[in-house]
């Protein structure tokens, strides 16, 4: 449960990893690192969020090497976030005494969050203050592949073996002589180590405290602009901050995740890179973040979306950051893999997929960046007509579907749900500017759809619509979704009996859902996984919408006291145990906790959701 001043605890670990649980999210918009309760930090690629880490303990504890700043003979430790910012600090208590690390991607003075610009500055700063007793600490630079080193600048160069590209400078206001050292301080001592990337400081003034300073101004800057008033009000200012660490602020991509194979559940072989920007994420990031004040990042979200597909020619369901292609899915054998899941995978696989979702998700786009005051270019109008065209017929063939299964294709209700959309959101642009097209066409075939989504997918014997549009009774939490893009109301009779199916055929207890039964729906992958998040916020909207307030404020609360005592969420939970599963922190995840939050609070007071 989210906590902003825990208690201490005891440091775990299985196999040399910590739980997800114990881990914080730091970035910069342009990457992202994960800082442990022990002091370490086992995640950072450098220098954006997809490229090679540079410390990946998470995914092999002995080979994939981290950035340690502890005291020796730790007993134990608590994390939190300093009030509305990323900067993260962790306290740790050995037999000795207690030491307070704070940890930052420092970002650029005076910078404005709310810019489509770079605002970071290409540095890490991790400094250590002594608040009780006397501690022997550990600092230990540890590149995956080791690295060479030499004295450079009032510091040391460091040029890590796998990664030729990277020129990095570690500073430190005590002397350094080498990658791991020991400092023995004591009350009111420091220890200040500022890693840089990409630029060198030679004798520039060295000021960890400016530094974080001027970080911590940036972010309280841009979280004024935060407008939201309903339940769990603390954990929905995270979650936002939590987003924007999600995001690329200089080209206004998203994430899925800022990490890679971490696998649902322990020991299986669901384990995805998710360091790339899902159309389908972008979609449901803007629907939140605009909700809450952030139109801005809500805009970015929507140009990168319509950049991507008219500048790639074709719709994909994901792209590379900067609107490129994702890179091919490879296996790399020489990491173990979190808790010894294997295999860690780098690029995905998912990519060339057919998902026919993805025709809905981009004309939704463009019609709410048309709704916030976007234009509508007559090259950009002509992709998006060609769209509304194949989707009127793409819903008729097999496809991956949204959860991107690895099996033969289906005809999946969802994926023919979000052709409606495009339908739909293609005549109501058309008729708004007046644009060339089939708009009557659309209209007509979007009414066409609706009605044969509703009538093909319903089982009758199983009173539910089913996740295939040949009906069969099959569920899928995906059909949760299909209200909130609009494809029909919630409280419709059909979709009041498939709420009530899925909550009690998908349930994984205590008002987690898992996607679908795999012994029901094989996806192509051996085993199973844990509940999905974000299925679970999708059904307090539903009940929202069919006028069960109390049973979705019930159900919204339990979901929000499982997040970490940082506040962040995965993508999966263990039902047995409650523990975090799959990648983390998941943007879906975050989104759901907003989304869900701004319903509950509008229809509490009487309005629209």
């Amino acid at each position: 449960m989210h906590d902003p001043d825990p208690p201490f605890r005891p440091v775990r670990s299985r196999d040399g990893y910590l739980p997800l649980e114990d881990l914080g999210l730091i970035g910069d918009g342009a990457t992202a690192a994960l800082v442990g309760l022990d002091g370490s930090i086992p995640w950072m690629c450098l220098p954006r969020f997809d490229a090679e880490p540079l410390f990946c303990g998470l995914l092999d504890h002995a080979r994939g090497g981290r950035f340690t700043l502890a005291p020796e003979d730790l007993v134990e430790a608590r994390q939190r976030y300093e009030p509305d910012t990323g900067i993260l600090t962790t306290e740790l208590r050995s037999r000795t005494g207690l030491v307070r690390v704070t940890d930052a991607l420092v970002l650029r003075s005076g910078a404005d969050l709310t810019d489509d610009v770079p605002a970071d500055r290409s540095e890490l700063v991790r400094s250590a203050v002594v608040l009780d007793g006397s501690v022997r600490l550990r600092a230990d630079l540890e590149p995956r592949g080791g690295a060479q080193v030499r004295a450079l600048f009032s510091g040391l160069e460091v040029r890590p073996s796998r990664r030729p590209d990277l020129r990095l400078h570690l500073r430190s206001n005590r002397p350094l002589t080498g990658l791991h050292s020991i400092h023995d301080l004591r009350q009111g001592d420091r220890l200040d180590l500022v890693l840089s990337w990409g630029r060198f400081h030679r004798h520039h003034r060295f000021d960890t405290d400016t530094m974080l300073q001027t970080t911590a101004d940036a972010w309280r800057r841009w979280m004024r602009h935060f407008d939201y008033g309903g339940p769990e009000e603390p954990l929905v200012r995270r979650a936002a901050i939590t987003l924007k660490l999600c995001d690329d602020w200089a080209n206004g991509s998203l994430v899925a995740a800022p990490t890679s194979s971490l696998p649902a559940p322990i020991g299986g072989i669901r384990n995805w890179d998710y360091r790339y920007a899902w159309i389908r994420d972008a979609a449901y990031a803007v629907f939140a973040l605009r909700r809450i004040g952030f139109r801005g990042e809500a805009d970015a979200f929507l140009g990168w979306v319509l950049d991507a597909f008219e500048y790639s020619g074709r719709p994909r369901i994901m792209y590379g950051l900067r609107g490129g292609l994702v890179p091919d899915e490879v296996e790399d054998a020489e990491l173990e893999g979190y808790q010894r899941s294997a295999p860690v995978r780098w690029g995905n696989g998912a990519a060339d997929q057919r998902q026919h979702d993805v025709y809905g998700e981009i004309l939704d786009c463009a019609h709410q960046w048309l709704r916030s005051g976007g234009e509508i270019q007559p090259a950009l109008w002509a992709g998006l007509a060609g769209l509304a065209d194949t989707a009127e017929q793409a819903w008729r063939q097999p496809d991956q579907g949204i959860w991107e299964v690895r099996s033969e294709g289906r005809v999946f209700t969802y994926s023919a749900g979000l052709c409606q959309v495009a339908l739909d959101r293609a005549a109501q642009i058309g008729e708004r500017l007046g644009l060339p097209g089939r708009v009557a066409e659309w209209r007509a075939s979007a009414e066409e759809l609706r009605r044969l989504v509703l009538e093909q997918s319903w089982d009758e014997k199983t009173q539910t619509l089913s996740a295939h549009l040949d009906g069969g009774g099959l569920l899928d939490a995906s059909l949760l979704a299909l209200p909130l893009r609009h494809v029909m109301p919630a409280d419709h009779p059909r979709m009041v009996a498939t709420t009530k199916a899925v909550a009690e055929r998908l349930s994984a207890g205590d008002g987690l859902l898992y996607r679908y039964l795999h012994e029901e729906s094989p996806d192509g992958l051996a085993g199973d996984e844990g509940a999905f998040v974000l299925c679970s916020f999708w059904l307090v909207d539903n009940l929202i919408g069919q006028g069960r307030i109390e049973e979705a404020e019930e159900l919204y609360a339990s979901l929000c006291a499982r997040s970490s005592p940082l506040g962040l969420l995965s993508e999966q939970i263990n039902p047995s145990t409650g523990e975090f599963m799959g990648n983390f922190p998941q943007a879906f995840s975050h989104i759901g906790v907003i989304a869900s939050g701004v319903n509950l609070a509008r229809a509490k007071a009487g309005g629209r959701t």
